[in-house]
């Protein structure tokens, strides 16, 4: 059974007021010259569903907002638009059924989505990708959208007398078809999922087998060698290490100290004699700054005589001077009568007692000292020569100790020592030789693991594909039943129409287009409207098998957009049309709604279906004054259209 999907109303809210539009029919047909208006109209209930709508330039300067009320499975729901740049991403959103505005929702991947919500409303998940089904494809698919179910739904002027659904266009090819199966029920989202991981899958495995090989071929180029070389040549390594280690340890246990007593004497002598010349040197180091320190007081005391000198030199240079006017005054003293005893300068008394007695006692002690401390040093120059001679003489003995104790045991130890350093230096030699090996092996390891890395990878992918074939399997009964279905149905439509120079009609078993005369529709002459009416067939007989069978999630619905533009004069041919729209409205009432806009209508069936009628007093945007007939450029030109 399909989902019901219908749009009740939509309202344009212009800068003059607002223009509302009920579709309450099954058939409504929007009629009209062109440029009045028709596919403005229609390209805003796309735009108001989120897509990008074609606007004419009367939108972007006299519309705010457009306003759907649509029906989609249980939903009932209004979704508001603005027209503005900065506000268009998001969508006001209300809940008709509970009264309840909800959250506004975005045009786009962030949440809430409107994406989300409509597909939700169509009982579909919204993480479904569409994974193209040859083996060689490596990307997880693009996204399946609302959008894209849209595409089903809408058959716009631009693509009505030259493509289905976009099938030219190659990259949409896999989500094109994806839709389709996943409509009628061919598909479901487990399967696909599975479809986007097998191609997922194949891009890894690609990336997995060209690592595997470059390490491979980098190994082979810098002439590493192979696994098995390299793992006997670590083998033979720890070989050469355990006997190494062996030799070593025999000969560790072989080296005893000589311990005959003569030998342990010298040794004893010797331990003795570095000690003493240790001592020995100690002292001399402490005598040596005695020696010094005694040097550097004869220094001084030096320096205090010759200071005591200088100042009874003084003294007695200035008691010869008779002084004839004061030294701080200058005042003359020749006139001044000084009595008899008295210092002519300070009237002081003179000094009857001499101080060169004292001066000449301090002298001598200085001398004194100056000559016990030169003893001094003499002595110590004889103890530092002592000393000395003491350290030649224990060097000496050190040298005789060495000797003697060197030429009783070269002849037992040296040999030894000799091969306990080859020993040695073979056990350092094969544990560098095993990191080497061992370096080469994890390398191979490498290999290894990207070889299990890529073998698991082919074997999920294998499962992947083996669940893959048996959900495919399991479909593939009620696919060919509905492929030979919609093919029945295709051709009677075809034959009913009376479509010029195609005899026979059906659709084919994988890409689900239409064949006209066993050809793609492509390769058929377009011009008469033959791809208008196949495009008219097509749909009709989709909506007409999904509205028989159940388990689909056809949405009964289809927007067409001047479907008489590209017929030009075929009347018989445009009659036919709408007689097979108006049958399957009439043979579904209540299940399905279509919508049409045309500029022509054939007159023997204007009373059949709900009509809204525009002109250019009277356009689509009923608020703005349209200018004239040919002041305005139509969406689409009939020339594009009609090619």
């Amino acid at each position: 059974m399909t989902v019901q999907f219908r749009i009740d109303s939509a309202t344009l809210y212009t800068t003059e007021g607002q223009v509302p539009y009920q579709f309450s029919s099954d058939l409504t047909v929007l009629a009209g010259p062109t440029g009045v208006g028709k596919t403005t109209l229609l390209e805003l209930i796309k735009y108001g569903l989120g897509g990008d709508g074609l606007l004419a330039p009367v939108v972007l300067e006299s519309v705010n907002d457009v306003v759907l009320e649509v029906s989609i499975g249980a939903q009932r729901l209004r979704l508001a638009r603005s027209v503005d740049q900065e506000k268009k991403k998001k969508v006001r959103v209300t809940d008709l059924i509970a009264n309840e505005r909800l959250h506004d929702h975005h045009v786009g991947a962030a949440q809430p989505s409107l994406n989300t919500l409509l597909l939700t409303s169509m009982g579909l998940p919204d993480d479904m990708r569409a994974a193209a089904q040859s083996g060689r494809s490596i990307k997880a698919g693009s996204r399946i959208t609302f959008a894209d179910i849209f595409s089903f739904l809408y058959i716009p002027q631009s693509e009505i007398n030259r493509d289905i659904a976009r099938s030219q266009d190659s990259y949409l090819e896999p989500k094109r078809k994806a839709v389709f199966e996943l409509l009628f029920g061919l598909t479901d989202p487990d399967l696909l999922e599975k479809r986007s991981q097998a191609s997922v899958l194949n891009g890894e495995i690609d990336t997995a087998e060209d690592h595997h090989k470059t390490v491979v071929q980098f190994l082979r180029d810098s002439n590493t060698q192979s696994r098995e070389d390299a793992q006997a040549a670590l083998d033979a390594a720890r070989l050469a290490q355990e006997q190494a280690e062996a030799q070593r340890g025999l000969l560790r246990e072989s080296i005893s100290p000589v311990s005959d007593r003569e030998t342990q004497t010298l040794r004893d002598l010797l331990n003795q004699a570095e000690r003493s010349i240790a001592d020995a040197r100690a002292t001399e180091t402490s005598l040596t700054r005695q020696q010094e320190d005694y040097a550097g007081e004869i220094r001084r005391v030096q320096a205090e005589l010759a200071r005591l000198n200088r100042m009874r030199d003084a003294g007695e240079r200035l008691a010869q001077i008779e002084f004839t006017s004061c030294p701080r005054c200058m005042q003359s003293l020749k006139n001044r009568t000084v009595p008899v005893g008295q210092c002519r300068v300070c009237l002081q008394p003179d000094e009857s007692v001499s101080t060169g007695e004292l001066d000449q006692y301090e002298a001598s002690q200085l001398g004194d000292q100056i000559d016990e401390m030169r003893h001094q040093l003499d002595f110590l120059a004889q103890q530092i020569a002592h000393t000395r001679d003491a350290i030649r003489d224990r060097e000496e003995l050190l040298r005789h100790l060495a000797l003697t104790i060197d030429a009783r045991t070269a002849d037992r130890v040296s040999p030894r020592l000799q091969a306990f350093s080859d020993a040695t230096e073979k056990l350092a030699a094969s544990r560098a030789t095993q990191e080497h090996f061992e370096n080469i092996l994890m390398q191979w390891d490498r290999v290894a693991d990207l070889a299990d890395v890529e073998q698991d990878l082919r074997g999920r992918k294998a499962r992947l594909q083996g669940d893959i074939a048996r959900s495919e399997a399991s479909l593939n009964v009620r696919r060919k039943y509905l492929i030979r279905e919609i093919s029945k149905e295709f051709n009677r439509v075809v034959s009913d129409l009376r479509i010029p120079g195609v005899q026979e009609a059906s659709i084919h078993e994988t890409n689900y287009l239409p064949l006209l005369n066993g050809k793609p529709f492509r390769q058929i002459s377009r011009g008469g409207g033959i791809v208008t009416a196949t495009q008219v067939a097509y749909w009709t007989a989709l909506l007409a098998v999904a509205l028989r069978e159940r388990e689909t999630s056809y949405p009964a619905f289809l927007l067409i957009d001047s479907p008489r533009l590209a017929l030009n004069t075929e009347k018989d041919l445009s009659a036919a049309l709408y007689r097979r729209l108006v049958t399957l409205a009439e043979a579904n009432r209540g299940k399905l709604q279509l919508i049409i806009a045309d500029n022509e209508l054939p007159a023997a069936y204007r009373k059949d279906y709900a009509e809204i009628d525009f002109s250019y007093k009277k356009p689509t945007v009923a608020t703005i004054r349209h200018p004239g007939k040919g002041a305005v450029k139509p969406l689409v030109t009939v020339g594009a259209a009609a090619s």
